[in-house]
Parts: C-alpha cells; structure tokens; sequence
C-alpha cells in the first residue's frame, strides 16, 4: 500500500484567498476550531507578503475576536530572521500557524531548510494546524506552482514548478482559481505530472487536508480538483516548448463546503460519505 499523501497529528487548511476577515470569519472560524484543546497560541507568519504592516494586524484582530490566548506576528524578512531561536521558541508554543498571502518564491527562498521550517513541520506532526491563504497555500506541497499565465496555460512550459515546503506530498495547490481563469494552469500541470491531484482553491474557498488524505471542502467558494491519474493520452512530450497541448481523459470535480475527496482512492464523498469517514478517523 502506498503511503498516505499525509500522515500528521495536525490538519493543513488551504485557503484561496480573499477570505472573510472582518464579517462572520467563516474559514478562520473553521480554522481555529481544529486547534488542539489547550493551545490557542496562534503564530502569523507574513514572510510573502510585501505588505505585512498593514495584513498583520488583520490577522491580529480576527484570531484574537475568535479567542486567541495569543497572536505573535512574524514578519520573517530573510534568512537571518528564519533561525531566530526567539522565533522558533514562539512557533514552538503555537497551536496554529499561519501562513499570509504574497510571493510563494519568497516563502519557500526565505524558509527552505531553516529552524522555522523545521520547527513548523514538527508542530504539525505534533497536532498543531499549519494554514496558509494564497501563495501561503500555494507553498504548502512538495511541489508548487510559482507562474504562468492563466490565459492559455495549456501550452508545454507555460506553468513553473519548483519544490515547496512539503508538508504533503501528491498535490499542486492553485489559488485565486476560478477569479482569474486558471483552469489551464493545473490542466498543464495535470498533463506532465499525471499522478498529482490539482487542487484548484476559489477566493473564500478553502479546504481541509485531514490526516490520511482525506480533503474536506470548507467556505462559501468552490473548491476544484483536477484528477489526471486515469489520463488516456497527451501529446506533451512530443511538443516544443509553447505549443499547445492536447489531453484525453482528464476528470473535473467541483467541491462546495461539507463535500469531500479521498485522495489515494481518488474517491468523491458527498456529505454523508465525509462525515462517516471523519467520524471514524476525527
């Protein structure tokens, strides 16, 4: 049997962007509920934001309404700062870490092979949850998209990959999904890397990675996946670079809040189907 996608205590929480922070807090409030009883420590980390003065104190003041003990907020500018014992110490104590939106790239230069990372990734396997909306969530698999162009990115070469902070492994996470047209993209990827699951996450959408791969839909967006496992045929590797690629037999689903996708089985799971499953594996 192959090992699960992911096998942590913890639970990873994808966002899409553009989530609710001031009004009813609908994922966050999700998001703070999985936090183990006994730590409502929350580290905000705004590494890939260019602007973190100003989505810091968003943060600070929506984990706090929800009942944060604490908010540390943690720019993390540059390598330096990524192996800081003092910040270290603090994601250490936090039962949920925070990923800001911004540059993906930026995420991943900044935290690769640092104390925080590693720090980080043990917390999740410790039971602590890691979320992270846009490039925040964008960063979370051992492969990442990091560019390409969502007008026509079903074009040999037109998405880039690179290595991301692996907190799961069978994943590409795409953000802002449906807002900006980027179905192409995770077709592209889907195309060259058939065994990979796109996850295609709308604004205010998000979605549950639950230990054994179980993913969970949350939010009032969508969620997408794009599933070629099964792929019959693609031209893609004949092709040059920017000519356009043809698929045969790509799956499509589209996920709302409450439906749900186990990944190894590459398996659906309507409502009921979801709650079973969780309540035998919460």
């Amino acid at each position: 049997m192959a090992s699960p996608i992911f096998s942590a205590s913890g639970h990873l929480v994808a966002i899409g962007g553009a989530e609710d922070r001031t009004s009813d807090l609908e994922i966050l409030r999700k998001v703070f509920s999985l936090i183990p009883d006994g730590n409502q420590v929350v580290s905000v980390i705004a590494t890939a934001s260019g602007i973190p003065d100003q989505v810091l104190p968003e943060y600070q003041a929506a984990f706090s309404r929800l009942g944060a003990s604490q908010v540390h907020e943690l720019k993390i500018r540059d390598r330096r700062e990524a192996a800081d014992a003092e910040t270290v110490r603090l994601i250490e104590q936090s039962g949920l870490i925070f990923f800001t939106g911004g540059d993906q790239l930026r995420l991943t230069n900044v935290l690769g092979g640092s104390p925080v990372l590693t720090a980080i990734r043990q917390r999740l396997l410790d039971g602590a949850v890691v979320a992270g909306t846009s490039a925040g969530a964008a960063a979370m698999p051992g492969t990442m998209i990091y560019n390409g162009a969502a007008a026509d990115a079903l074009r040999k070469g037109a998405v880039n990959l690179t290595f991301g902070l692996s907190f799961v492994d069978g994943l590409v996470i795409d953000s802002h999904f449906l807002e900006r047209g980027r179905f192409t993209r995770l077709m592209e990827v889907g195309a060259s890397n058939p065994e990979h699951l796109g996850v295609g996450l709308g604004e205010d959408a998000a979605v549950i990675i639950h230990p054994h791969g179980i993913l969970e839909a949350i939010g009032p967006g969508h969620v997408i996946l794009i599933d070629s496992r099964d792929l019959a045929s693609s031209n893609i590797a004949d092709l040059a670079m920017g000519e356009p690629v043809a698929i045969e037999h790509m799956i499509l689903h589209a996920m709302v809040s409450g439906h749900g996708f186990d990944v190894e089985a590459r398996r659906y799971l309507v409502p009921h189907e979801l709650s079973a499953i969780l309540a035998e594996n919460p």
